[in-house]
């Protein structure tokens, strides 16, 4: 890896996604929010359960699709390889997305509103922190490949 592409070591992400989550438990129990109650609010807890479901296939989809290419899953690791197929052909961070599916998820089966706020603001770090780098090694690492396939694959969605 060139200097320009270095990481510093620490798996950003994962921190990140952690420590947005502690701060939502933290704000749920000392700032609540309102939350919708009734009937809206039972159907809001069901799309949070088919968001949960959703985010576990798109973390064994990405993680099988990882493992089966022989690269990395280390967020701060050099990937052996460019990794377009699976759910990287619909997004070029789907783990990432994941973390925040779930985060949105949970906010919205325990109706704690900082969830879902602190989720935006977590996927917002993470592209500044760690996508933005990584995309930066991608661009180095495999050029004119990478380059063609992000234009063709959103960041995010």
């Amino acid at each position: 890896m060139t200097t320009a592409t270095r990481s510093s070591g620490i798996p950003w992400p994962p921190l990140i996604y952690m420590a947005a989550i502690g701060g939502a438990v933290v704000l749920g129990l000392l700032v609540p929010l309102p939350w919708i109650t009734g009937p809206l609010g039972d159907i809001l807890f069901a799309i949070g359960w088919l968001v949960i479901l959703a985010v576990v296939a798109l973390w064994i989809t990405s993680v099988r699709t990882l493992t089966r290419a022989k690269t990395t899953l280390n967020p701060t690791g050099e990937p052996s390889h460019l990794v377009t197929s699976g759910p990287y052909a619909i997004t070029r961070n789907p783990l990432y997305l994941a973390n925040t599916l779930l985060m949105i998820g949970v906010g919205l089966m325990s109706g704690i509103l900082w969830f879902i706020l602190l989720a935006f603001i977590a996927a917002f770090t993470t592209q500044k922190v760690s996508i933005e780098f990584e995309e930066k090694m991608l661009s180095t690492k495999f050029g004119k490949k990478y380059k063609d396939y992000a234009k063709k694959v959103r960041r995010w969605i």
